[in-house]
């Protein structure tokens, strides 16, 4: 791509964006928020509403202006532009949303999946089948899908929708998205649960003023996401930030990843359970198992307490060492084992605040938001809003500069 045709494409990624952030903007406004001409910005902006993907609306001081002179209008995402789906897969169930263009929700929908670990294509098959029960219940067909975006656990390159290693996939180093794309029938981005968590935090949740923060999901395993500079950071071969797979102990616990000493390795239901040694064919649920294992641990229980102490020395280890790595104003701390608090309990954030560097500044906020698997799945929709913005605008004409 040339050096002009790429400051092109920047500056559409940059002028959609504002807009999506601002709600409604006028021109003159996003000339200002965006640093790009007003030349350029009117162009551009011209393009996106031929194309369908804005629209104008009155702005806020519309009547104060009409008594002074024409009013301004500003501009806004047209939300029937495009609907997309959203997609958690988690550890024995699916988690959908169907979001509109301007990111609103206008479908949910639940599903338990056939097995927690299957070949790749019975994945896409069961994600094509519930997406479409998800459609019909919104009343919208599945031709109006315009993407879908799944989260997953594991190793992903989103660059390209490859998994390298997921707990829900039987096998290792699936091309997934191709996978996916074939099956369902539309284009289809796949990332790691973990940075779509962060990716609806930055949209819609507690970063989206946030230039640098970090999010660790705390589930059936340990994940996380990181933004730096308003943007997602996947890391060089697309599959970095995997917190879960730092190591705390030499030659330590051994993880599901096939490796030893991981922070998942004692942190995740796995890793307590196993340490609690409940039998595999216990009927209860992990998270009732995880329950009971909590409160044996509140009410004495010398083997439950020592594995809850654990899990937490090791957690607090792991988040001081983001701290000094990264330095982030925020920590969001989400995932379904939040809802219970042995992991942000007062010992251990005071453990985090001893192992991080001291300098006279409070150290970053470190947050709990507990939200669902449908707001992980909002987070995939946002992603196949990304993907679905960037080939709506190469579409766009090449004029613009």
């Amino acid at each position: 791509m040339s050096a002009s045709r790429d400051q092109r494409s920047g500056s559409k990624r940059k002028i959609l964006g504002a807009i999506r952030s601002a709600g409604r903007i006028a021109r003159i406004d996003l000339a200002k928020k965006t640093g790009i001409s007003q030349a350029t910005v009117t162009t551009i902006t011209a393009e996106m509403l031929l194309a369908g993907l804005i629209h104008e609306v009155p702005s806020d001081d519309e009547d104060r202006n009409a008594r002074r002179g024409r009013p301004r209008v500003g501009l806004a995402l047209r939300g029937e532009a495009h609907t997309v789906v959203g997609v958690k897969i988690s550890h024995q169930s699916l988690s959908i949303v169907l979001l509109d263009f301007s990111g609103d929700v206008i479908g949910e929908h639940s599903a338990p999946l056939a097995a927690a670990v299957q070949p790749a294509v019975d994945v896409a098959e069961q994600l094509r089948n519930q997406i479409a029960i998800a459609a019909e219940k919104a009343g919208i067909s599945m031709k109006q899908v315009s993407a879908v975006g799944v989260g997953m656990p594991g190793i992903v390159d989103a660059t390209r929708g490859f998994v390298h290693w997921s707990p829900s996939l039987t096998e290792r180093n699936q091309p997934f998205q191709d996978i996916a794309q074939d099956v369902i029938g539309c284009p289809v981005f796949v990332d790691n649960d973990a940075n779509l968590v962060a990716m609806a935090e930055l949209m819609f949740g507690h970063g989206k003023n946030v230039q640098d923060f970090i999010v660790v999901t705390v589930e059936s395993g340990v994940g996380m996401g990181i933004v730096l500079g308003g943007e997602l950071y996947r890391g060089t071969r697309g599959c970095g930030a995997e917190f879960g797979h730092t190591k705390v102990q030499l030659d330590g616990a051994l993880c599901r990843c096939g490796q030893r000493g991981c922070l998942e390795a004692y942190v995740a239901d796995y890793a307590l359970l196993r340490e609690a040694d409940v039998g595999q064919n216990n009927k209860q649920s992990s998270a009732r198992q995880i329950a009971v294992l909590l409160k044996s641990a509140r009410d004495g229980d010398a083997t439950a307490q020592s594995i809850v102490n654990r899990a937490g020395r090791m957690f607090a280890m792991g988040l001081a060492n983001l701290v000094n790595v990264f330095d982030p104003q925020l920590i969001i701390l989400a995932g379904e084992r939040v809802q219970f608090n042995h992991l942000y309990a007062d010992e251990v954030m005071d453990s985090i605040r001893q192992q991080i560097v001291q300098i006279d500044l409070p150290p970053p906020d470190i947050v709990i938001h507990k939200w669902g698997d449908l707001m992980w799945a909002r987070g995939a929709g946002a992603f196949a809003i990304h993907g679905v913005s960037d080939m709506a605008l190469k579409d766009l004409g090449e004029h613009a500069s």
